[in-house]
C-alpha cells in the first residue's frame, strides 16, 4: 500500500483555505463579544480568551519551527500592545 503524497498546489490550496476560514472564526467570535458586551451588557472573557488562544498557538508554531521574522514579531507585540490599550479603555469605559 502506498502512501499518497499530496500535491504543492493542493497544499495550497489547503492552507490558504485554512487561513480564511480562521480569519472568519476569529472575527466573528469578536463581533459575538462586542454584541454581548455593549448591547447584553454581559462579559464573554470565554470567546475572548479562544481568539487570543488561537493566535497564541499560531504563533508558538511559527517560533518552534523557526520562521518568526523580527517584522512579525514586532507586529504582534504592537498588536498586543493596542488590544491591551483598547481593551483597558473598554473595561473603564463600562465601569
Amino acid at each position: 500500500m502506498t502512501a499518497l503524497v499530496p500535491r504543492e498546489r493542493d497544499a495550497q490550496v489547503d492552507l490558504a483555505a485554512d487561513r480564511v476560514g480562521y480569519l472568519v472564526v476569529s472575527y466573528g467570535l469578536l463581533l459575538i463579544v462586542a454584541y454581548r458586551s455593549f448591547v447584553n451588557g454581559e462579559a464573554a472573557w470565554d470567546l475572548i480568551g479562544l481568539v487570543i488562544l488561537g493566535g497564541v498557538v499560531g504563533a508558538a508554531e511559527r517560533i518552534r519551527r523557526g520562521v518568526m521574522s523580527g517584522r512579525w514579531m514586532l507586529m504582534l507585540l504592537i498588536t498586543m500592545g493596542s488590544a491591551l490599550i483598547v481593551a483597558s479603555l473598554i473595561a473603564l469605559a463600562t465601569r
